[in-house]
């Protein structure tokens, strides 16, 4: 699939997330990507992993939202100071499948997609800014020199705690001032090495003759099938119906989701 088609499709996704305000939205959209990760052929477990960085994150806005409601509503529970509103355990839970959701679409784009196909559609997208003076091109490479780059440093980053933990350095313990101070012997040499890094990467790409955007040419050429055309067509049909639910522009599809209890 056309990496371009794959991006546009992630940001209609992302943006359509935040104009769903019924729970059998979210249950469609819920069945599209599982048949998308199901036809990609990616392991649903690794998928799922991603969820580890934001399940503290998701706790924590359960518990917030639910204890600090103030719009009033139907009670469901009341002990001392703490009231507990429907309305507010739906929103939490609104909340959380959102948030869900917009980690598994963009980590399922990353792992379809390399960062060279994904530099190489953002280039391509926002090619037409070059004409205003924008260098589109500097923009991308910078882009994909970053994301080829992040997983080298956390291995460095890896690496150098380790050096220090061998020579008896305590990073671990204490609080954040004192775990803050510890990791000076970490950062600094991992700026010396981000830097021997770029000069590297700069003499390996002067000695290329790489110049710019001008006169480049690519290995592998972008070329858009039908297949792609109708993935993209069926994404915006797919957005337009979640805009017609969340603006009610037809009355029949709102009545079919009013039919459930928690909206």
């Amino acid at each position: 699939m056309d990496a371009r088609i794959k991006l546009l499709v992630s940001i209609l996704y992302i943006v359509m997330l935040f104009f769903v305000r019924h729970f059998i939205v979210f249950a469609v959209i819920a069945a599209i990507l599982l048949a998308v990760i199901f036809v990609s052929r990616v392991p649903l477990i690794k998928i799922l992993k991603s969820l580890k960085i934001i399940i503290f994150l998701m706790i924590f806005t359960l518990v917030m939202t639910i204890l600090f409601y103030s719009g009033g509503g139907t009670l469901w529970l009341s002990f001392w100071i703490i009231k507990i509103y429907k309305e507010a355990v739906i929103n939490a839970l609104f909340l959380c499948i959102r948030l869900i959701l917009l980690v598994l679409g963009p980590t399922m784009l990353t792992y379809t997609t390399t960062p060279v196909e994904l530099t190489d559609a953002l280039e391509s997208l926002l090619k037409p800014l070059s004409a205003i003076g924008i260098p589109v091109h500097v923009l991308a490479i910078v882009m994909q020199l970053a994301l080829r780059l992040i997983p080298t440093f956390l291995e460095e980053t890896d690496k150098i705690m380790n050096a220090q933990k061998s020579r008896c350095a305590d990073l671990d313990s204490g609080n954040i001032i004192k775990r803050a101070k510890a990791m000076v012997p970490v950062l600094i040499p991992l700026i010396i090495s981000a830097f021997k890094r770029a000069d590297d990467l700069a003499d390996a790409m002067d000695s290329r003759c790489y110049r710019g955007a001008k006169g480049r040419t690519r290995y592998k050429k972008m070329k858009m099938r039908f297949c792609d055309v109708v993935v993209f067509v069926a994404s915006i049909a797919v957005f337009v119906a979640a805009l017609a639910v969340y603006y009610g522009w037809f009355p029949f599809i709102t009545s079919l989701t009013s039919l459930w209890w928690f909206v």
